[in-house]
């Protein structure tokens, strides 16, 4: 037996040898896990969209993908790719935005902000949004080959899902067509933040509105005191049941004003209609436009009340 033992000595070295060899041939992980690797399992349509949109551009030196692969958003990956854990599941990546282990929102903010923090998110810090701890993939998804919040005719569905009040308002008979598809939430706010009041683009309501309604500007020879004031003294910008997005019909609007002006001082309505039973001019169709018609401003030399 004693001669043998050399021998299997030597069989017992081989087998070793042999099985440190198979085991070189695993590649270790590395500080970078390249994105094939990730996609040998995550590839389904709503992760390898992300493949076809900006964050995936390998000769962008800004997405850091030549580099970092998936992890340059994810973070470390390796305990995810090698399964290195207490229990047989897989641990999650350092940063995961959406599913049942999502990451705290400071987290995922923190990742995009990394990048993505200047232009129309420089006053993302502040935001409403910011401090009602929204996060980012709360509205965004970049692994989508159309980001919804992105184009004008979905986006307004993403807004909605918190602010339902304002899918009402749209709803109304006059409201700006953002259900239609032709405008957009984000045409006048900046979900990010804005140093204007309610996330704004523009500094002031008045500033946001005439951005389209440059013929209410001004200055004119003749101005109406709340249009220089501001546009929702008389207007609901997101939707009315009366017509031109008014907040009441006139002459009820104007009247909130104008009770005892140049007219008589009791304020018109169903209840004394002027003439008897026949209705004013003062009451129907526009009410106070049918004669005040240049509401807005008026440039006519003889346009002292507004009438033309």
């Amino acid at each position: 037996m004693a001669r043998f033992l050399p021998l299997l000595l030597l069989l017992l070295l081989n087998a070793l040898l042999a099985r440190g060899a198979v085991a070189a041939e695993v590649p270790a992980p590395t500080n970078t896990v390249t994105v094939e690797a990730c996609l040998r399992c995550h590839d389904e349509p709503k992760v390898n969209g992300v493949l076809h949109g900006a964050h995936m551009v390998k000769a962008d030196t800004r997405t850091g993908v030549a580099d970092l692969g998936c992890q340059n958003c994810h973070g470390d990956s390796l305990q995810h790719m090698a399964r290195i854990g207490p229990s047989a599941v897989r641990p999650p990546p350092e940063r995961v935005f959406s599913g049942p282990r999502v990451s705290p929102i400071e987290v995922r903010n923190g990742a995009c902000l990394g990048c993505h923090q200047s232009s129309v998110t420089m006053h993302w810090q502040g935001s409403q949004h910011a401090a009602s701890d929204v996060a980012c993939s709360s509205c965004h998804s970049s692994h989508q080959v159309r980001d919804a919040v992105l184009a004008k005719d979905t986006q307004p569905q993403v807004c909605f899902g918190c602010h339902a009040d304002r899918r009402a308002d749209a709803l109304k008979p006059s409201h700006h067509p953002v259900l239609e598809g032709r405008m957009a939430c984000g045409d006048c706010h900046n979900a990010h933040g804005s140093v204007g009041p309610n996330l704004l683009r523009a500094a002031t309501v008045n500033d946001t509105c005439v951005g389209c309604h440059d013929e209410k500007r001004g200055p004119f020879l003749f101005e109406h005191a709340p249009v220089q004031e501001q546009c929702t003294i008389c207007h609901t910008p997101h939707g009315s049941v009366q017509a031109s997005l008014l907040r009441q019909r006139a002459p009820y609007l104007c009247q909130d004003c104008h009770d005892s002006s140049t007219h008589n001082s009791q304020p018109f309505s169903a209840s004394n209609l002027p003439g008897g039973a026949v209705p004013g001019r003062q009451l129907v169709l526009r009410g106070c436009l049918n004669c005040h018609s240049a509401i807005h401003g008026s440039n006519h030399p003889s346009g002292v009340r507004l009438s033309r």
